[in-house]
This record gives structure tokens, C-alpha cells and sequence, in this order.
């Protein structure tokens, strides 16, 4: 499996409702130093209805402006989709909806 491939499977584990982080997709894809490369991937990604990169922001909760699939509104639409709340800043309540999956 290519590394692509490595993390288009961590990202369709994200639950509906949660996000992760780029850095936290790259640990778990077994390289934390990858996290510009899960951005590349992610804008890369050959099938957006099942792998959810739209649940995958930043460390601070921000949402990408170069959404892959139609800029970060859309993917703030589609996270509200689920349930996912902002905040004032208008970035995701990190410490409520971050994804609890962690590298063992």
C-alpha cells in the first residue's frame, strides 16, 4: 500500500461528527512528519464520497480555504452536516469534536 493509499484508510475511520488533524492523520499513517503530504493527498483524493477528507482540518480547528471539493464553506456546510460545531472564530470546538483516536 502506497502512502496515499496508508492515509486515505485512516481518514475513512474518522466518525461522522468528528475531524482529525493533518499531523494526527501522518501519525497515524505511521509518519507524524507527513502532515503536508495528507493535505496533498487529501486534495488528491479519487473518491470523495467514501474517504472524508473533509473531516480532516488543522491543529488549530481551521478549515482548509483550498477544499478540494468546493472551498472551505462547503467544507464548513459539510461538517455542519453532521453536527460538528464552530466557534466564534469560526474555527471547529477542537476539545469537543476531535477524533479521540490516538497512535499507540
Amino acid at each position: 500500500m502506497n502512502t496515499f493509499e496508508t492515509i486515505y484508510e485512516v481518514v475513512k475511520q474518522i466518525p461522522c461528527g468528528k475531524v482529525a488533524t493533518y499531523g494526527q492523520v501522518a501519525s497515524l499513517a505511521g509518519n507524524a512528519r507527513l502532515a503536508r503530504v495528507v493535505g496533498y493527498a487529501l486534495h488528491a483524493n479519487p473518491d470523495p464520497e467514501h474517504i472524508p477528507c473533509y473531516r480532516v482540518v488543522n491543529r488549530f480547528g481551521e478549515v482548509s480555504e483550498a477544499f478540494a471539493f468546493g472551498g472551505g464553506n462547503r467544507q464548513v456546510e459539510l461538517l455542519r452536516a453532521e453536527g460538528v460545531e464552530f466557534g466564534e472564530d469560526g474555527r471547529v470546538k477542537m476539545e469537543k469534536y476531535q477524533w479521540s483516536r490516538r497512535v499507540l
